[in-house]
Order: structure tokens, then sequence, then C-alpha cells
């Protein structure tokens, strides 16, 4: 069965937070370090969500000056580093001792403890603006909505001493759309923890746990009965700890866990939480010490906006080799960030060896707008990484997105494009007012090239029903003369015309056109054919490299290589793929 090499590329990711400048010893001034490896789309519905990060550094306000470039790295002292502060997501059913954990790990690391029913409270008490809100839905009886509840925590979490020593975010996110709301942000820790405990334990903990009024203190009728009679005579039950209404909470649990659970998958640790109390905590302390080191060693202050060299991907000697787990969804930062480096040093390998037109084909499962159109937005961001190392060298960009074409009933544009004009417009450039100065939003034609732009990157240019965009692809790239023209993930098959059956008219040039891309960077995943599981393997070509096919292999350990079996000088087709398998020769 051959393997079938289908399409697709990955959701926000970013790796836009240290710009580089090169060409003599100048580099673009910045006003602010940005601390995020891969920032994600800034966007918020919420104009509270929107100060309150801008306050906290995580939106970047834009730069009052004029993208001046300044002499800056001719006596650059050596970079230092520093302690970043722990950032950790605890999640546990009721009982499972979670809130002796979160504890414990305060007392040992001084995290600043954060659970929602608190900040409600504090909220609601303090008679704030998000918590007069709380309160309304509260007083009425109804849940608390998911952004409000975003906006207390997003509003917590900007807050001096967090910044400083660090968060425990208790039991948040608890819904899918929470989890989403923190990554659009992006807010993510270093280790999501999750306490596993068979249910008939957490059940005979819920309905054995009792209360001393008195004291506040917690007691089990078995587990940890009371010090004398007089206590014991005391204790009551909360009314919720029965059996009917414990099993309806863990069943909510367990249906939060299973919605928020895949979003951090790359981030999880789950501890088996039936042992002692002391035990528990000693493996979640041996995490949190290999985190705290981790950060400290990978964390570098910049030196004048100049982060440390990457890796050029061009040699074979040094390239990483292709990520594993690229099934698991979503993919973590780091490997999002492979993707972009490996883009951007190749098309930049191109662009130096006088390339002017230019293709980038890169398909991941996480990336495919054609299966889901929200996936539109980590295309922008490998756009935003693109876009910005040109930048970075002092080279005006003008990012286009198609506009509506046709007319009447077929007016309209491709819907994975839908609103991305106005995602470009308000996503994060940068922390140094790059976005008007070196990078320019537009769409695709003639009227768009403007003499002072020094190249052009077109997002996804795509036909459409009844209509071609070919035309003003053709337009825009005559008027750019020898300017660089880079088309990502372009998808220029012809399309049905208005009779239903596909366009023919001018088809042979189109194609031609369409042809006279040379392809800078190609990856996509090898399945057999009609399905997407298990991963055969990978076809990349990274200029000015031959297109390299990869078989898959998994090992004893459970974890996954893939190794090189085959190269070629052309893209090689469906039957060299199915041969490089097979191991027979060409």
């Amino acid at each position: 069965m051959a393997p079938s090499v289908p399409a697709t590329i990955s959701p926000p990711l970013a790796a836009a937070g240290t710009r580089r400048g090169h060409g003599n010893s100048y580099a673009v001034c910045r006003v602010s370090p940005s601390p995020a490896c891969h920032p994600s789309i800034a966007l918020s519905s919420s104009p509270a969500i929107s100060s309150i990060l801008a306050s906290a550094g995580v939106l970047k306000p834009k730069s009052r000056g004029l993208g001046l470039r300044c002499r800056a790295t001719e006596e650059a002292p050596p970079p230092m580093r520093v302690k970043a502060p722990l950032k950790v997501m605890i999640s546990g059913a009721p009982a499972s001792g979670k809130g002796t954990q979160c504890r414990m790990i305060v007392e040992k690391y001084g995290l600043v403890h954060i659970s929602t029913g608190d900040l409600l409270r504090a909220e609601v008490s303090s008679g704030t603006e998000i918590g007069k809100k709380a309160k309304e839905y509260m007083d009425s009886g109804k849940l608390v909505p998911d952004q409000v509840v975003t906006d207390m925590v997003v509003s917590r979490l900007s807050q001096p001493d967090v910044q400083e020593r660090g968060w425990l975010l208790d039991g948040y996110p608890r819904s899918f759309s929470q989890a989403q709301s923190l990554e659009s942000l992006k807010i993510r820790p270093h280790i999501f923890i999750a306490l596993e405990v068979p249910d008939d334990i957490l059940i005979d903990r819920c309905i054995g746990r009792r209360l001393d009024p008195v004291t506040g203190k917690i007691y089990h009728v078995k587990n940890f009965p009371p010090e004398n009679e007089e206590i014991s005579a005391r204790l009551i039950a909360r009314s919720d700890d029965t059996f009917e209404k414990v099993k309806s909470r863990l069943d909510t649990y367990k249906k939060n866990s299973e919605a928020i659970l895949p979003t951090y998958s790359d981030l999880l640790k789950q501890i088996d939480g039936n042992r002692p109390v002391e035990v528990v905590f000693q493996e979640i302390d041996s995490l949190l010490q290999k985190m705290c080191e981790n950060t400290s060693e990978n964390k570098l202050t910049k030196t004048n906006g100049k982060p440390p060299a990457s890796v050029d991907t061009g040699s074979k000697n040094e390239w990483r080799g292709i990520p594993t787990r690229l099934n698991n969804i979503p993919h973590s930062r780091e490997i999002r960030k492979y993707f972009y480096d490996d883009v951007v040093q190749a098309t930049k390998r191109a662009i130096e060896d006088k390339k002017t037109r230019l293709q980038i084909d890169i398909n991941i499962p996480e990336l495919n707008p054609e299966t889901d159109v929200y996936r539109i937005g980590t295309l922008m961001e490998l756009v935003r990484e693109l876009s910005l190392s040109f930048a970075d060298d002092g080279k005006r960009v003008k990012v286009c997105v198609q506009g509506s074409m046709g007319q009447g009933a077929f007016a309209g544009i491709p819907l994975q494009l839908a609103g991305t004009r106005k995602i470009l417009e308000f996503m994060d450039w940068g922390d140094y007012g790059a976005k008007g100065t070196f990078i320019n939003i537009g769409a695709v034609g003639a009227s768009e090239v403007d003499k002072e732009d020094d190249m052009f990157v077109l997002i996804a240019p795509q036909n459409a029903v009844g209509n071609c965009i070919i035309d003003d692809m053709r337009a825009m790239t005559d008027a750019a003369g020898d300017r660089p023209v880079i088309l990502v993930n372009p998808r220029l098959k012809d399309m049905p015309g208005s009779s239903g059956v596909m366009q023919t008219m001018g088809r042979d040039m189109r194609l031609k056109y369409a042809a006279s891309f040379e392809t800078c960077y190609s990856f996509r995943l090898l399945y057999y054919a009609g399905s997407f599981y298990p991963i055969m393997g990978a076809l990349r070509m990274a200029y000015p490299n031959k297109y390299e096919i990869y078989r898959r292999v998994d090992e004893s350990n459970g974890k996954e290589k893939y190794v090189l079996i085959a190269e070629f000088t052309d893209k090689p087709t469906p039957d060299d793929i199915t041969n490089a398998f097979k191991g027979r020769k060409k």
C-alpha cells in the first residue's frame, strides 16, 4: 500500500520573542525585551484583558519611535543568567489531596497560590468592576461566565507579587474555552500537575470527611479521626458530601479534565495521589526542582536585543532532526518553534542566493486550515516569524492576504481566509513598532506594490469557485520586478467555474505561472493511503538540500525516531516514496 502525502499546517504558535540585527555592527533598537519564546496571536474581545495584559507586559505597547537603527553590538557584554519565576497548574478531583499539596508547594517554593473560588470572594468583597459583574451572576443564581472568570484570573496574574514570585494556579482552567483563552493570551505554565486517585477512594474520603466548625480543621472518621471526644461531638459533615453528590462532582471533574488536558499534554505530569501525603509531595517536589533548573538555565537576558545564535538547519551536521509525537495535538511550543526556525533559515538561504519567486509548503496535523478554518491562526504566526526575521535585517515587508473576488453570487473569499486581514491588524508584531514601519499589511494585486517595499509575503493565495487569484498574483509579481515574492502554503489548483466544470480558459498559462515559484521549504507527513494514523514517515526539503524521505521507527523504550532512507533531487512521486519504504532502488 503506497503512503499518501497529505497536506496540513499548525495552530497558534509563535516564536517572535527575540529579534536579531544583522549587517555591519548595527542592530534594531528595542523598547523592551519580549520574554516569550513563542508569542501567540494577541487577540482579546475583552478591554479589561487588553489593558491588564499591557500593564503586565504580555501585550507589548507599540514603540513611539521610528524603528531607528543604532550602533549597538561592538562592545556587548556577555549574556547573564537570570532566574525565571516558576509557573505551575495543578488539577485534582474533590478529596484528591490537592489543597494539601498546594499548601506544601507554596511553603517550599513561595509561589502565589491562585484559586478562582478565593478570587471570586476577594473581588466581590472588594467591590471591583470584575467583582461587581461576578456578583450580578451569583445573586441571580447563574454561573459566572468564562470570560469574567478569565478577566479575574488574568488580573491577578498581572500583579507585581505574582510577576516576581511565580504562580500556582489551582483548579483553573476548568473548561476548554478557559484553557484556550489563556493560550490565546500566552499564559502557559511550565508544568501541569494532575493528581490521580481511584474513584472509590475519593468517594470514601468525601463521605468520611468531617469539619470542626470551631477551628475549621478537616478530619476523617477512619483515616484522620479527631483527637478527643469533645472535638468528635461537634464535628459536622458537609451537605454535599453524600454519595450521590460526590459521584456527580467526580463526573463533572472528569468531563472538564478530558476537555482541557489535550491543551497541556506536552506539559502534563500525572501523579499517583493514592499514597501518603509526604510521598506524593516528594515526587512533585522532584519535578518542580527540575523545572527550576531548566528555567534558570534557559532564561538568558538579551544583550541589546540580540538573542543567542540560532541553529542553522541548512547544515545536516547541525540539524536537530525531525520532532517526534507529531500526531499528538496540540504540538508543544518547542515543536512549533522548530518548524518556524526551519522555514525561516531555508527561506533566508534562498533569498541570499538571489531567488525571487519562492514557495513554502508546510503541512503538519495541527496546521491544516482546510480541515479546520481556525488553524489559519498558526499559519499567520508563521508568516509573522518570517516577516519579522527579514524586518530585523532592515527589510520592508508587505504581508498580503487576498481580498474579495468575483461579482454577484460569486463574490467573496475562501473560507479559510475569512477575517484574516482583521486578525493581522491586531496581531502582536513585536516590541519595537515594526508594524507600520518595517511591516505593512496589504492585499494581492499590482496596486499593493509600493516603491519602498523590499519584499512581499502572500498568505495562502488560492482560487475560489468561479474565481482565479492567479491573474492578480501575476500582476503583482510583474510590478514587484526583481524583489522577492514568497508564497506561504498556496492552493493554486483549478476550481469549478460557474457551470460546475473545471476552469479551462488559459489553464496551461495559469499552471505554468504557478510552477514558476521555486520551493524553498517543504514538509509533510507520510501515511498509508486513506488514513492519517499511524505516521509512516516524513518528506522534508530545506533549501538548498535535496528532498529527504524519513521512516518513523518505534523504539523499545516507547519513544520514536525518524531515520533517513532516501534522497531525491526533484520532488519524489508517490511511487518513489513507496519504493523507498520497500527498499527498492529507482
